[in-house]
This record gives structure tokens, sequence and C-alpha cells, in this order.
């Protein structure tokens, strides 16, 4: 909630740019977090996008999209 007031999905998806940019987007830890960051900033949609793109999910990847 105070995500979306702060602008917080906006800097979370400037950051998720720099990680593609970067080649980080094979990292599970790093998608983790993204997806975790997305759901939590009411960017849910964004969060099941990346989650469905993944390659390997593991049970964190999973708890980040549940909660």
């Amino acid at each position: 909630k105070v995500c979306a007031h702060l602008g917080v999905l906006e800097h979370g998806k400037r950051i998720h740019t720099h990680i593609v940019k970067n080649g980080f987007e094979s990292d599970v830890s790093v998608v983790n977090t993204l997806v975790g960051m997305y759901a939590k900033c009411r960017g849910v949609h964004y969060a099941r996008e990346l989650f469905d793109q993944m390659s390997k999910r593991d049970a964190i990847s999973w708890n980040a999209m549940i909660a």
C-alpha cells in the first residue's frame, strides 16, 4: 500500500530493466525478489507475467507469488 504511494513500483520497473540489460534475468534469486516486489507493490499482473516466464521455480518463487 505504501509502495504505490511512494512510486516504488515505477522504481522497481527501472530496476527490473537494469537487471535484464545486465543479464541477471536467469538468476532465480533475483527474479524471486522481483516477483515479491511486484506482488507487494500492487503489480500482481507484472509478478504473474514474470513468474510465468521463469524457466526454473523453487519454493521461494511459489511463496513470492502466493503471498
